[in-house]
């Protein structure tokens, strides 16, 4: 199992600094890769162009980048940019965000995210080939562009420069069943949130075999790398610990989404915790922040965290081990979860 960390939503204003201190440590204790996000506040791709210019050996991917934010040639392009200026430590991760962001905060529609997903993946992978000009006519993307409204002039073009690598991995953020076996038919690895290792199989076994058998040629979990965030915090107090993961759990099952379409809730239903799910999210979307989080339980805390002293994390990591997880993402700001989870791990 190999590490590494991400850096969620930062204050890149004030943190940039004791960031790139955290990324050179986790480059000296032999991690994989750090990873950087975006909601709706800063981009991922400027502090992961930051922190990639202060090291030398790590791996960078974005977690995610937003597809609704930039089309699929202009991800093509900095995907490629990246990984050329980085010497090939770039991953590629993708995800369409939810309705309340694509449609709330892009302006755009949030439409059918299985088709549109196929497709984004399939025009990036095909500007990164450079084996010829883009076309591609489909039900979400027209490349080309022949609308009605088309000036006619539009010319099929390949990308200038030649990507370093034609094959550069594609990771895709999925939680719902669907868009899990999309991920394990077209990408090279899936960025769960919130994932319980002790669920893994029953809850997306089935979804994970249906997308390999239709991707074909015998792909397995060996050629597939399953890389969840975990937040991992340090500290004798337990049940203090608990309360600084909470925050983030309600915010995601509480009010990441309408009620009906909030995918995180969903997901905790589907791990057992209905009646905890419903009150979370009736509470964050009255405005009850406080008690919302107040509500998250502690044994889901506990299962999709590492929290506590070394010797507790280290029982309970097991599981992780144990799950078939390749990479795992450490959601840390302390210098020490670092180096314990080097020590436990690598």
């Amino acid at each position: 199992m190999r590490l590494g960390i991400n850096f969620g939503y930062q204050d890149w204003g004030t943190g940039v600094a004791a960031a790139v201190d955290l990324a050179q440590e986790a480059e000296r204790l032999g991690y994989h890769s750090v990873w950087t996000a975006e909601a709706y506040g800063t981009d991922a791709v400027t502090p992961l162009t930051w922190l990639m210019a202060n090291t030398k050996t790590l791996n960078f991917g974005s977690a995610i980048l937003q597809m609704p934010a930039r089309t699929p040639a202009m991800t093509a392009m900095t995907a490629a940019t990246l990984d050329l200026m980085s010497g090939g430590r770039f991953l590629l991760g993708l995800g369409l965000s939810g309705p309340q962001v694509v449609e709330g905060w892009h302006g755009q529609p949030y439409g059918k995210p299985l088709g549109k997903t196929r497709e984004y993946v399939d025009i990036v992978r095909t500007i990164l080939r450079r084996e010829a000009p883009l076309e591609h006519h489909g039900a979400h993307y027209d490349i080309p562009y022949n609308g009605p409204d088309a000036t006619g002039l539009g010319k099929p073009l390949k990308i200038i420069v030649h990507p370093r690598r034609a094959d550069l991995p594609i990771y895709l953020a999925a939680i719902g069943p669907k868009n899990v076996e999309l991920s394990a038919e077209i990408a090279d690895g899936w960025l769960p949130i919130f994932f319980s290792p002790t669920r893994f199989r029953d809850t997306y076994g089935a979804a994970i075999d249906a997308g390999f058998a239709k991707a074909g040629g015998g792909k397995t979990l060996a050629d597939f790398d399953v890389a969840p965030t975990v937040s991992v915090i340090v500290g004798d107090d337990v049940d203090t610990l608990r309360g600084f993961a909470k925050p983030m759990a309600a915010l995601y099952i509480g009010g990441m989404g309408a009620r009906g379409r909030n995918f995180y809730n969903d997901l905790a239903c589907r791990y057992g915790f209905e009646d905890a799910a419903k009150k979370i999210q009736d509470l964050y979307l009255e405005g009850n922040k406080r008690d919302a989080i107040a509500a998250v339980p502690d044994e889901l805390v506990d299962e999709i965290s590492l929290i506590g002293p070394k010797e507790r994390i280290a029982d309970r990591l097991e599981a992780w081990k144990e799950s078939g997880i390749t990479t795992m993402i450490v959601g840390a700001q302390q210098p020490e979860a670092l180096q314990i989870m080097a020590e436990l791990v690598l």
